[in-house]
């Protein structure tokens, strides 16, 4: 059977590096996983129990497109709460998870054959999605000294119809300041160019707080989930936060691509964003994890790393080790027994000499990868 031109995308490195970390473990080793940009913990107790008390009370159907009236005003109140943003509900749009939010924006924004700048490093599925969707994704190869965030000099001469930026960032953990991310919706504004702002690790913060795009304009695209902070990876729920003449934009595309996002996620969801002392207690283990890395990676003799600023990753420039990351991650991988990501998969380029751990896992597992990442290291 034929297949499209659109579905030539890449794999996805990481899942690739999971099968592998499997297979050991199908064989008896013992792996810890450093390579999984997920939360070690699951979804908030309140979640699970509202769940449970909604599914005793009757079926749960479609919901409106848009999502439950009650998420989308929890979600205006809590950018109140973060960040001094009196956001109206209306412009908040329930979506599968981040993913279905990134597919209804590129398709409500941008027309077959444009032009999406994206910062490179960055997160894959960013590319993958644009290209299966016939728009044209443009590297922006940032730099260690831009703390691997683009600039407003990188998008002149691009002819960009849209601009995609991620504060904090997959693989790197760096975050745009207020004056940083204005200067970046400025310079897409003068070039004609759509913002869309991925916002997922907003809450997994160590020394400030993240910026919202919501705090500068409303004309941006503001892309979210309960992925992350809430550690509901597997309930596939985010949302979106869109200008007020495009809602109805979306509604009719999310109408017919989704109907809705899962009822069910939807109403853990709401329960969820009310267990701050649970959510705060897994913050506190990430916070714990990121200072073990910041001081166990250089220690094992990854020194080449812009410390991150929120979600959890450590992104290292492996060059004096390595021109070949996927190798030299296999190599981890069998002789450690600590399953870490390829470069490759956030930058196509340059990813051959980096590599991106992560810290989301428990603090007992960061400290045992990192003694073995020692012990490798001490052997190479």
């Amino acid at each position: 059977m034929r297949s499209s031109r659109r579905s030539e995308v890449d794999p996805f490195i990481v899942m690739d590096v999971m099968e592998a970390a499997r297979r050991l473990e199908d064989a008896g080793r013992h792996v810890i996983h450093m390579e999984v940009g997920q939360p070690g913990t699951g979804a908030p107790r309140a979640a699970a129990e509202a769940l449970g008390r909604a599914m005793q009370a009757g079926p749960l159907g479609y919901t409106v497109a848009l999502g439950l009236p009650e998420l989308r005003a929890r979600i205006a109140r809590m950018y109140g709460a973060w960040y001094d943003v009196d956001l109206d509900p209306s412009r908040v749009v329930i979506t599968p998870g981040s993913s279905g939010g990134f597919l209804l924006s590129f398709t409500a924004l941008f027309d077959t054959g444009d032009r999406v700048g994206i910062g490179a490093p960055g997160y894959p599925s960013y590319r993958q999605i644009l290209r299966a969707m016939d728009l044209k994704p443009v590297d922006i190869a940032t730099t260690f000294e831009n703390r691997y965030q683009p600039v407003p000099g990188d998008l002149a001469g691009r002819d960009l119809a849209g601009l995609l930026v991620a504060s904090p960032t997959n693989p790197t953990g760096t975050m745009l300041d207020e004056p940083a991310l204005r200067a970046l919706i400025e310079a897409a504004a003068a070039e004609g160019a759509s913002f869309v702002s991925d916002e997922i690790y907003h809450g997994i913060e160590y020394e400030a707080k993240a910026v919202t795009a919501l705090q500068i304009t409303n004309e941006a695209y503001v892309i979210n989930s309960f992925s992350k902070y809430f550690s509901m990876t597997g309930w596939r729920v985010g949302w979106m936060v869109v200008p007020e003449d495009h809602v109805r934009i979306v509604e009719r595309i999310a109408q017919n691509m989704f109907i809705c996002a899962p009822h069910a996620s939807q109403i853990a969801a709401l329960a969820a964003m009310d267990a701050e002392e649970e959510l705060q207690s897994n913050l506190d283990v990430y916070r714990a994890n990121r200072a073990l890395m910041l001081t166990g990676l250089p220690e094992a003799g990854f020194t080449k790393i812009a410390p991150p600023d929120g979600a959890f990753y450590v992104y290292a420039d492996v060059s004096d080790l390595t021109q070949d990351s996927r190798a030299f991650a296999a190599e981890i991988l069998e002789q450690a027994g600590v399953s870490v990501t390829p470069g490759l998969d956030f930058d196509q380029a340059r990813g051959g000499r980096t590599l991106r751990f992560s810290y989301a896992r428990s603090t007992t597992d960061i400290e045992e990868g990192l003694a073995r990442l020692k012990e490798f290291m001490n052997r190479r």
